[in-house]
């Protein structure tokens, strides 16, 4: 069954006329996403401190509320989602706040360079580039490199599961936890889970289909691990994740799939199914409950990973 609250917005947004976001150039779908989080985000929860920073693109840091100003605290680095083409830090900006504050870690959201404007690799490039500058940065961030966390949803969980490869194949230090949060782990969309929730449920088959053609120029490109980290070669010595999923989302078998892949090679993955969820319900706890129980369940397991 789906939740009662996704069935109303749902519904709601077919009574309204919602358009469906490929049916949008990427300018009208990043204002739509933008103004949209109004209706379905709670009020933004204060914290100690915010602040955007010019990294090697722009951030913007969460201290949790309650921080004293000079502790030095763990981290979340945060990649939003948004299907490589829409999003941004105001977009996660309530998500983040959450997090920090749940967690007691710090959060440092990365607003990455996105599709169509440029394309594969150019996202993951500059999260990479993001978590190397936090570890630098670290003393004038207050923060401890050694207890550092890899995080994102949707689209940022596929950016955090490449980049905890990619920072492990250069011989980075290995940061302490991953969290997946309905990540797409798999270009070619061939999970049952494409088929049976291919329409009807927010995100789309269209929808997807819209968001890989303006990050992947190339179809052999999807077969690139960085692009499908369910295919990387090797999964083993990566940091341990906690893999959250939707029912009612395509994207819920390639989430499990890449539990189970990660298992099988040895990194430890707990996995988690929200059953009657739909795909991007954790920013929406405005008007669906189960997206605070699902923030709750992030910050303990960044609680636990990050001491």
């Amino acid at each position: 069954m789906l939740d009662p609250q996704a069935k109303a917005l749902i519904d709601l947004m077919v009574e309204r006329g919602v358009p469906p976001t490929h049916t949008l150039t990427p300018a009208e779908a990043r204002r739509f996403y933008l103004e949209r989080r109004f209706f379905t985000q709670p009020e933004p929860p204060p914290v100690a401190a915010v602040r955007d920073l010019a990294g090697p693109v722009p951030l913007r840091s969460y201290r949790p509320a309650g921080a004293v100003s000079d502790a030095v605290l763990p981290v979340l680095v945060y990649f939003h989602g948004g299907g490589w083409t829409i999003g941004d830090l105001d977009t996660h900006d309530v998500l983040c706040r959450q997090l920090a504050n749940a967690s007691g870690a710090a959060v440092v959201s990365v607003d990455y360079r996105m599709g169509p404007e440029n394309r594969f690799p150019a996202a993951l490039d500059d999260c990479v580039a993001a978590v190397r500058w936090v570890r630098h940065q670290a003393a004038a961030l207050s923060i401890d490199p050694a207890r550092l966390a890899l995080g994102g949803d949707s689209a940022g969980g596929n950016l955090a599961a490449a980049a905890a490869i990619t920072l492990r194949d250069d011989g980075d230090p290995a940061p302490r936890f991953q969290l997946l949060i309905y990540p797409a782990t798999d270009m070619r969309a061939l999970a049952p889970s494409h088929t049976t929730n291919a329409q009807g449920f927010l995100l789309t088959a269209d929808s997807i289909a819209y968001y890989r053609g303006h990050y992947i120029e190339r179809h052999e490109e999807w077969l690139d691990w960085r692009a499908s980290p369910l295919l990387a070669p090797d999964l083993s010595g990566l940091p341990p994740a906690l893999v959250l999923t939707a029912g009612f989302d395509p994207l819920r078998d390639e989430g499990r799939q890449f539990a189970d892949a990660l298992s099988r090679a040895g990194t430890t993955a707990q996995y988690v199914c929200f059953e009657r969820q739909i795909h991007g319900f954790i920013t929406m706890g405005r008007v669906i409950d189960e997206a605070n129980t699902a923030v709750d369940l992030c910050a303990a397991a960044l609680r636990r990973a990050l001491g």
